[in-house]
């Protein structure tokens, strides 16, 4: 094989089809285009993505449900039974991003309650339900926000 005997593989490359050169061309007079409507124009040949010929377009006609907040991506719940995996003492953010408890785009990290803690720890920096609150001060442990 050499440069000068190169060639792209049959069928990838093919001559552009001219339309609008005589009825026996097949593509003659309407150049494949047919008669009038929008599509026969030039330069109209594009609808609206999700225009349906003016009738009300199904995104608009579905009934519009649920929320999704924008805070949700910056904020991560961390649960007691995984903060009792630490080692007791003073627990915030950069404790629990060193632990791999929470992803790394988060902001924010509320505490919930759910399992058991048996640890004394001192929260600072973060916020708890109530529950988690008085599970954290019943197993010797306070919250400073």
């Amino acid at each position: 094989m050499k440069l000068n005997t190169l060639k792209p593989a049959p069928g990838a490359r093919t001559e552009r089809v001219r339309v609008g050169r005589g009825i026996g061309s097949g593509l003659g007079k309407t150049a494949g285009r047919g008669h009038k409507g929008s599509f026969a124009r030039s330069g109209k040949g594009k609808i609206k993505a999700g225009f349906e010929g003016g009738q009300m377009p199904m995104y608009m006609r579905l009934p519009k449900i649920g929320f999704r907040s924008r805070m949700a991506k910056d904020t991560a719940e961390v649960l007691l039974y995984q903060l009792d995996k630490l080692e007791a003492g003073e627990v915030d953010f950069a404790a629990l991003r060193a632990a791999k408890l929470i992803p790394a785009g988060v902001k924010k990290v509320k505490l919930v309650k759910k399992g058991e803690v048996t640890k004394a720890f001192v929260l600072k920096g973060l916020v708890a339900t109530a529950g988690a609150k008085a599970a954290i001060e019943a197993a010797g442990g306070k919250v400073e926000e």
